[in-house]
């Protein structure tokens, strides 16, 4: 069994630049779902925007977060809605994914929804789907994380959109 590599750090002698490219790469060693986090804007336009970084947070009270570049588009309308709709998207709805990591275009034309609470957008067909107030903002470097509060959820019996290593992937059964 050989040993590992060595681990490098933006603060390891031997690294005289930390690479995002390279952080990157890394990061997608972590397999994770696909959520769709959706408003209503102050002036009635639907936003949406597919984003892997989502997760629990607190149990007690129930808490997910999720974080947003500073730089998309969507930003301001996200921090002052009122409610956040949250689709946990189901291994057949990789379009969907596609079509809000867009930055802009007509996201919401011909997409089969249902409004949740605070008249959040929640994606027909997901796996789960999570209705969410805002609860608190956070600095997070080039992101701000918002925190929300659950108020209700539920799941379906979907297969999840998973995603790794750059690609988009199905789940495997495990023999036990």
């Amino acid at each position: 069994m050989s040993s590992p590599p060595p681990l490098s750090s933006p603060r390891s002698p031997s690294v005289t630049a930390f690479d995002p490219r390279a952080f990157r790469q890394t990061l997608g060693a972590f397999a994770t779902g696909i959520a769709v986090v959706a408003a209503e804007a102050a002036d009635g336009t639907l936003i949406g925007m597919t984003m892997s970084s989502f997760n629990s947070v607190s149990l007690d009270p129930p808490l997910v977060l999720f974080s947003v570049a500073r730089s998309a588009l969507s930003l301001p309308a996200l921090r002052t809605a009122a409610a956040y709709g949250i689709s946990v998207l189901a291994h057949d709805q990789q379009d969907l994914s596609g079509r809000f990591a867009r930055a802009q275009g007509e996201k919401w034309s011909g997409v089969d929804h249902l409004r949740g609470h605070g008249g959040a957008p929640l994606l027909a067909g997901a796996a789960a789907h999570l209705e969410c107030v805002p609860h608190a903002i956070h600095d997070g470097g080039d992101h701000e994380v918002f925190i929300a509060r659950v108020v209700a959820h539920r799941s379906a019996a979907a297969e999840p959109l998973i995603f790794h290593a750059g690609r988009y992937r199905t789940l495997a059964a495990v023999a036990g």
